[in-house]
């Protein structure tokens, strides 16, 4: 793959898997900084979105490693969840091309709003565990491969899914929600990576320079989340999921641009 950038460009770049990383760690929605931040500094959307995938796994991996060494997941019986968002994320990824694009496109502003007004609005909503709505064998084997696809085929928002099923489904309080919403995040950005990665649409390069610093940002952010818990999770939790929501609108290619006539 031909393609070069300058060193200043290569550093914002950096700077921006950092920040994203951070942000990730905490409330997802890394990619919200860092696909625009590739296709800024010229890459084509394909490449853009394969190279993210790829700095966004060592970001991702990160805030597992700093979650599990202390205690807030047990990777071990997260093995199923784990392969099922992971081989539903290569089928999603395999299936990209064909999918209803301006569908996802309408749709998912207004489930991101969704999402921070339930995070908003509801009540007692901490980090302690409460009562469980689906059994863990049931959650894995419906809901994740149904993220862990959405995020092999589209990407934007797949931590604020996986936070809104593990709060309102699995019973998790918001920290454990964090931690095993990174878990399998992490999972599905392996299955997407490697099929990215399989049809030779990554920059090499570029993702890995985005990840060393996406793996130091996200370690610091998963310190913050872990030392802060629901006080710091839940806020920006809500405040990501309308700036990715805006984002997605403020596109004038978005459909309900289009449906409204503006």
């Amino acid at each position: 793959m031909i393609f070069e950038v300058s060193v200043q460009i290569l550093l914002l770049l950096a700077l921006a898997g950092f920040i994203a990383g951070f942000i990730d760690a905490i409330a997802g929605g890394g990619g919200l900084i860092t696909v625009p931040a590739l296709l800024l500094a010229g890459l084509p959307p394909v490449e853009a979105l394969a190279t993210n995938k790829l700095q966004g796994m060592c970001g991702s991996g990160s805030s597992v490693l700093a979650y599990a060494s202390n205690g807030h997941v047990d990777i071990r019986k997260q093995w199923l969840s784990a392969l099922a968002s992971g081989l539903a994320s290569v089928a999603g990824a395999l299936l990209a091309t064909v999918l209803p694009a301006d569908v996802l496109n309408a749709l998912l502003p207004i489930l991101l709003i969704g999402i921070a007004i339930y995070f908003l609005i509801k009540p007692n909503m901490g980090d302690i565990d409460r009562a469980q709505r689906m059994g863990p064998t049931l959650f894995a084997l419906t809901i994740v491969p149904l993220i862990g696809f959405y995020d092999g085929a589209f990407g934007p928002g797949t931590g604020s899914f996986f936070m809104l099923a593990f709060v309102s489904l699995a019973g998790y309080g918001v920290l454990k929600a964090t931690a095993h919403t990174k878990t399998l995040n992490f999972a599905s950005n392996v299955g997407s990576f490697l099929t990215f990665a399989f049809v030779g649409a990554i920059h090499w390069k570029i993702g890995l320079i985005m990840g060393v610093a996406q793996f130091a940002g996200a370690r610091l952010g998963a310190m913050f989340a872990m030392k802060k818990g629901a006080t710091l999770i839940k806020p920006l939790l809500v405040v990501v999921c309308i700036l990715l929501a805006v984002r997605l609108l403020l596109n004038p290619e978005n459909p309900i641009r289009t449906f409204i006539g503006i």
